[in-house]
């Protein structure tokens, strides 16, 4: 695990901490079920107080992205969904037991498999279940998503989906609107297809334009896609007077970008890039995150009742608007 922390961000050094952990997590360099460094043995490693890392791990603990086990260190978050051995054999049996009791009123096997599968389907959502072609946009994807609910955010590629349709029970499905219609019939009649809606670059444009001198424009990503739309969208906006320079994260290294004007990262890049002035693009729009903490949040939902049904019409109303104002706002995807 690299950890590269600057004193002179102005990112405070738990959350850059939390976010480049989430990172590793992500990446893969921190596998499941590993335990991470104790409080004082990692602040003494990065020569930090050991309230910044006690304060970033009781962080990463309430987003699930860590695990606290009696008498053992902390673990990575997926080491929570993992079922002791004694629940196992107590589901195990629980299984058995509806078997023999189907069996013994005379009912079939597939009749026992159609009612559950059945009951199973209408059941509300006890998780998230991303669905995107390039794993690199599922990954921020599932960072952002994570950083604002606490509830399990899994990923597939529509094709893993179509093959086993059951990874979507129990999950909230959330794609990107060109795969809606495509995932409509994998699902349950009781289920529908979250409208996952990106964010724009207005902000960004503007500051942009906003630059009195000849600048460098620095864009950092995971994804080689985000990396691609950024270059079209932007290309306008930079024209001769302004350098564009790109940098794809890998697992490996912290990116030095210090030698840019302005540096626009994604979430996953944001807490590795070194850089003078970063400005983060979260991929997701605000309005999508807050329809789903709706769903999984009761007391959110009676406030403010809007739903990812209710995010689609406002996605389509908005759409209409853009029409009729010549598309002017853009999202990196």
């Amino acid at each position: 695990m690299q950890i590269s922390l600057s004193k002179d961000s102005a990112v405070p050094l738990h959350q850059q901490l939390a976010e480049q952990i989430v990172f590793s997590i992500s990446t893969g360099q921190i596998r499941a079920t590993r335990q991470l460094p104790s409080v004082r043995t990692l602040a003494r490693n990065l020569k930090i107080h050991h309230n910044t890392v006690s304060k970033a791990y009781q962080d990463l603990v309430r987003r699930g992205w860590l695990k606290r086990q009696r008498g053992a260190r902390l673990s990575v978050g997926a080491a929570a969904h993992q079922h002791p051995k004694t629940i196992d054999a107590n589901l195990d049996e629980l299984i058995n037991q509806s078997i023999r009791c189907a069996r013994e009123m005379g009912f079939p096997l597939q009749a026992l498999r159609d009612k559950v599968l059945e009951r199973l389907c209408e059941q509300p959502p006890d998780h998230i279940l991303v669905v995107e072609h390039e794993p690199e946009l599922r990954q921020i994807v599932q960072a952002e998503i994570s950083s604002r609910i606490a509830k399990p955010v899994v990923t597939c590629t529509p094709e893993e989906l179509a093959k086993t349709p059951e990874l979507s029970i129990g999950a909230q499905v959330l794609a990107p609107e060109y795969l809606v219609h495509l995932l409509k019939p994998l699902l349950s009649q009781n289920q529908r297809c979250g409208l996952l809606t990106f964010s724009g670059i207005d902000e960004h444009v503007a500051l942009i334009r906003g630059l009195r001198n000849p600048s460098v424009i620095g864009m950092v990503s995971v994804s080689e896609a985000l990396l691609r739309t950024a270059r079209s969208l932007l290309a306008s906006v930079l024209g001769q007077r302004h350098t564009l320079q790109e940098c794809l994260v890998t697992r490996k290294g912290s990116p030095d970008m210090r030698g840019a004007d302005v540096v626009f990262c994604d979430s996953l890049a944001m807490p590795v890039v070194r850089c003078r002035n970063k400005i983060h693009y979260r991929l997701i729009a605000p309005a999508c995150l807050e329809d789903l903490e709706a769903i999984f949040e009761p007391s959110v939902l009676e406030n403010n009742p809007p739903t990812v049904a209710k995010s689609q019409r406002k996605q389509s109303g908005n759409t209409s608007a853009k029409r009729k104002t010549g598309g002017r706002q853009k999202a990196l995807i």
